[in-house]
Protein backbone atom coordinates (compact mmCIF):
# COMPACT_ATOMS: atom_id res chain seq x y z
CA UNK A 1 0.00 0.00 0.00
CA UNK A 2 1.59 3.31 -1.07
CA UNK A 3 1.81 5.91 1.30
CA UNK A 4 -0.98 8.20 0.14
CA UNK A 5 -3.52 5.36 0.38
CA UNK A 6 -2.40 4.77 4.17
CA UNK A 7 -2.97 8.21 4.58
CA UNK A 8 -6.33 8.26 3.27
CA UNK A 9 -6.88 5.05 5.56
CA UNK A 10 -5.95 6.33 8.53
CA UNK A 11 -7.45 9.84 8.46
CA UNK A 12 -11.34 7.89 8.31
CA UNK A 13 -10.31 5.53 11.24
CA UNK A 14 -9.35 9.02 12.72
CA UNK A 15 -12.61 10.47 11.33
CA UNK A 16 -14.74 7.59 12.52
CA UNK A 17 -13.33 7.81 15.93
CA UNK A 18 -14.02 11.34 16.71
CA UNK A 19 -17.39 10.98 15.76
CA UNK A 20 -17.94 8.44 17.54
CA UNK A 21 -16.89 10.21 20.88
CA UNK A 22 -19.23 12.53 19.63
CA UNK A 23 -21.94 10.39 19.59
CA UNK A 24 -21.10 8.88 22.43
CA UNK A 25 -20.31 11.85 24.48
CA UNK A 26 -24.29 13.11 23.81
CA UNK A 27 -25.87 9.95 24.71
CA UNK A 28 -23.87 9.53 27.70
CA UNK A 29 -25.37 13.19 28.55
CA UNK A 30 -28.74 12.81 27.64
CA UNK A 31 -29.05 9.83 29.72
CA UNK A 32 -31.16 6.79 28.42
CA UNK A 33 -33.35 4.42 29.65
CA UNK A 34 -32.62 2.62 32.79
CA UNK A 35 -31.94 -0.74 31.27
CA UNK A 36 -29.42 0.39 29.03
CA UNK A 37 -25.40 0.73 29.19
CA UNK A 38 -24.93 4.64 29.32
CA UNK A 39 -26.11 4.52 32.99
CA UNK A 40 -23.51 2.20 33.80
CA UNK A 41 -20.71 4.09 31.65
CA UNK A 42 -22.27 7.30 32.95
CA UNK A 43 -21.50 6.29 36.68
CA UNK A 44 -17.89 5.88 35.81
CA UNK A 45 -17.27 9.73 34.99
CA UNK A 46 -19.47 10.66 38.29
CA UNK A 47 -15.90 12.49 39.77
CA UNK A 48 -16.69 15.12 37.36
CA UNK A 49 -19.63 15.83 38.77
CA UNK A 50 -18.34 15.38 42.46
CA UNK A 51 -15.23 17.50 41.97
CA UNK A 52 -17.74 20.52 40.54
CA UNK A 53 -20.02 20.10 43.73
CA UNK A 54 -17.38 20.89 45.64
CA UNK A 55 -16.72 23.90 43.81
CA UNK A 56 -13.39 22.49 42.13
CA UNK A 57 -12.80 23.58 38.63
CA UNK A 58 -11.17 21.15 37.02
CA UNK A 59 -10.16 22.86 33.75
CA UNK A 60 -12.74 25.06 33.57
CA UNK A 61 -12.83 29.28 33.35
CA UNK A 62 -15.35 30.92 34.73
CA UNK A 63 -17.24 33.42 32.32
CA UNK A 64 -18.28 36.55 33.52
CA UNK A 65 -22.11 38.14 32.49
CA UNK A 66 -20.30 40.52 30.04
CA UNK A 67 -18.62 38.38 28.12
CA UNK A 68 -21.62 35.84 27.94
CA UNK A 69 -23.91 38.05 27.24
CA UNK A 70 -21.75 40.09 24.22
CA UNK A 71 -20.87 36.32 22.83
CA UNK A 72 -24.76 34.88 23.02
CA UNK A 73 -25.51 38.80 21.18
CA UNK A 74 -23.06 38.66 18.50
CA UNK A 75 -24.71 34.86 17.32
CA UNK A 76 -28.19 35.96 18.31
CA UNK A 77 -27.35 38.35 15.23
CA UNK A 78 -26.36 36.09 12.79
CA UNK A 79 -28.70 35.36 10.15
CA UNK A 80 -27.92 31.46 10.25
CA UNK A 81 -28.32 31.17 13.87
CA UNK A 82 -31.81 32.80 14.02
CA UNK A 83 -33.18 30.51 10.87
CA UNK A 84 -31.65 27.33 11.53
CA UNK A 85 -31.26 27.05 14.86
CA UNK A 86 -33.33 30.11 17.21
CA UNK A 87 -36.32 29.36 14.83
CA UNK A 88 -36.45 25.29 14.92
CA UNK A 89 -37.00 25.96 18.90
CA UNK A 90 -33.37 25.72 20.26
CA UNK A 91 -32.52 27.40 23.28
CA UNK A 92 -28.51 28.26 24.71
CA UNK A 93 -27.47 26.82 27.25
CA UNK A 94 -24.07 27.78 27.32
CA UNK A 95 -20.98 29.80 26.35
CA UNK A 96 -17.69 28.19 26.34
CA UNK A 97 -14.75 30.20 25.84
CA UNK A 98 -11.49 29.60 23.69
CA UNK A 99 -8.58 30.84 25.00
CA UNK A 100 -5.26 31.58 23.26
CA UNK A 101 -2.54 32.25 24.88
CA UNK A 102 1.03 33.34 23.68
CA UNK A 103 4.49 33.99 24.97
CA UNK A 104 6.55 36.66 23.88
CA UNK A 105 10.19 36.92 23.05
CA UNK A 106 10.90 38.17 27.04
CA UNK A 107 8.82 34.70 28.04
CA UNK A 108 5.69 36.83 29.17
CA UNK A 109 2.40 35.18 28.79
CA UNK A 110 -0.85 36.90 27.24
CA UNK A 111 -3.73 34.78 27.29
CA UNK A 112 -6.82 36.10 25.74
CA UNK A 113 -10.21 34.44 24.97
CA UNK A 114 -10.23 34.78 21.02
CA UNK A 115 -13.26 32.45 20.04
CA UNK A 116 -16.46 31.29 21.50
CA UNK A 117 -18.88 28.64 21.76
CA UNK A 118 -22.06 28.89 21.99
CA UNK A 119 -23.72 25.77 22.95
CA UNK A 120 -27.45 25.02 22.01
CA UNK A 121 -29.95 22.40 22.24
CA UNK A 122 -33.24 21.50 20.84
CA UNK A 123 -36.39 21.19 22.94
CA UNK A 124 -36.99 17.59 22.38
CA UNK A 125 -32.76 17.31 23.54
CA UNK A 126 -32.43 14.68 20.33
CA UNK A 127 -30.23 17.51 18.39
CA UNK A 128 -27.31 19.59 20.16
CA UNK A 129 -25.72 22.49 18.15
CA UNK A 130 -21.78 25.02 18.67
CA UNK A 131 -22.22 27.94 17.45
CA UNK A 132 -18.37 29.35 16.75
CA UNK A 133 -17.30 32.71 17.45
CA UNK A 134 -14.98 34.80 16.38
CA UNK A 135 -14.73 37.68 19.11
CA UNK A 136 -12.25 39.75 16.72
CA UNK A 137 -14.15 39.86 13.92
CA UNK A 138 -17.53 40.00 15.90
CA UNK A 139 -18.84 37.08 13.73
CA UNK A 140 -19.70 33.63 13.58
CA UNK A 141 -17.63 31.59 12.01
CA UNK A 142 -19.18 27.78 12.07
CA UNK A 143 -22.69 26.50 13.28
CA UNK A 144 -21.80 22.47 13.85
CA UNK A 145 -25.49 20.78 14.33
CA UNK A 146 -25.36 16.84 15.99
CA UNK A 147 -28.02 15.37 16.14
CA UNK A 148 -29.24 12.12 17.68
CA UNK A 149 -31.74 9.35 16.59
CA UNK A 150 -33.17 6.58 17.99
CA UNK A 151 -35.04 3.88 17.27
CA UNK A 152 -36.30 1.64 19.68
CA UNK A 153 -37.75 -1.89 18.65
CA UNK A 154 -39.89 -3.99 20.78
Amino acid sequence: MDRKKGLILLSVVAMVAIMSSFALTAYATEGGDEDSMMPKFRRLFSWRRQIRARGEHFGRVEVSEEFEANVINIAENDLDVQEELLAQGYSIKGVRPIIKSIVDADGDVTTKATNAAVMLESEDATSHAAVMVDLDEVRVTKIVILTRTVIEKA
